[in-house]
């Protein structure tokens, strides 16, 4: 486990990237950051952070790396051309990566001699060193031992194994359902707000509903793992939003959102599979074969 007197350098100052680091100097961390734009970093410095003057005394000021840029080609930029810079350090990132990308820069960790392991944040800044944020964690089981007591301090941590990029797959998975969710109560929220209803009372009504319904999560899963469609609570032909479509057109609402779930109904429908269950159509987004 590191000491409480562990150096630790921050790439990058957005929104996120700061709350990280704030939290670190809040926790007596020793804490050095780097941003492109210096400024951002004044309100760190006053907090007790020492700000460096280039990434390379960044990387040179720290054992360990916690880099939060803008993206993997930003962080790339940032990290390819250093390596002899962070040879035997730990990098931790928690820059939004897609799972290849995650691997990619992993091999490039280990060719050099760095110990890479890769993080999504299931949290807003705010969230960072509150309960209820989660940050999910790929690669050197080393690191993410090692260094579990910084890791804590941010988030609930949860390590996934070896493979670098199933953090990301974790995280990008987990926000796509956030995503649709959100989009379909914005949907609700178009229909009813045609009418006159206040958005907030229509969010009064749907936030129970939709916890109630995430209970029936475990029930999909187990239909989905076995395979079998055919013992359905609610058939395809049933789940036909045909209706939702037509009121929400009636509004005066586009249909976006609701479009694409009639779209997988009806494409099942359409292969011959109208009396199986909703979750059929978890069918339809596993057909796109891998490369």
């Amino acid at each position: 486990m590191s000491d409480i007197n562990t150096s630790i350098s921050f790439l990058g100052l957005g929104a996120m990237g700061t709350a990280l680091a704030q939290t670190a100097l809040q926790k007596s961390y020793d804490v050095t950051v780097w941003n492109r734009t210096r400024s951002k970093a004044e309100a760190l410095r006053e907090s007790g952070a020492q700000v460096a003057d280039s990434v390379e005394d960044a990387l040179l000021a720290s054992p360990i790396v916690v880099v939060c840029l803008l993206d993997r080609d930003s962080m790339t930029e940032q990290l390819y051309s250093r390596s002899e810079y962070l040879r035997g350090k730990d990098i931790i990132n928690l820059t939004t990566t897609s799972p290849n990308e995650s691997r990619e820069i992993n091999r490039w960790a280990e060719k050099h001699g760095i110990n890479f392991l890769d993080g999504g944040i299931l949290a807003v800044p705010p969230m960072i060193g509150q309960e209820g944020a989660s940050i999910l964690y790929s690669g050197d089981a080393n690191v993410f031992e090692h260094h579990r007591d910084i890791l804590d301090i941010w988030a609930s941590s949860t390590y996934f194994g070896s493979d670098a990029g199933l953090a990301s797959l974790y995280d990008l998975a987990l926000l796509a359902a956030m995503y649709t969710m959100f989009a379909g109560f914005f949907q609700g929220a178009a229909m009813v707000k045609s009418e006159g209803v206040s958005v907030s009372e229509f969010a009064g009504m749907a936030a129970p509903w939709l916890t109630a319904m995430t209970g029936g999560l475990s029930g999909f899963a187990k239909v989905i793992e076995g395979g079998d469609y055919r013992q359905a609570e609610q058939s395809l032909e049933f789940s036909d939003l045909k209706a939702m479509v037509e009121a929400a057109k009636a509004q005066n609402v586009k249909t976006h959102a609701i479009d694409m779930v009639q779209g997988l109904i009806q494409e099942q429908i359409g292969q011959g599979h109208g009396r199986d269950g909703f979750e059929r159509i978890f069918e339809s987004f596993r057909q796109l074969k891998r490369r």
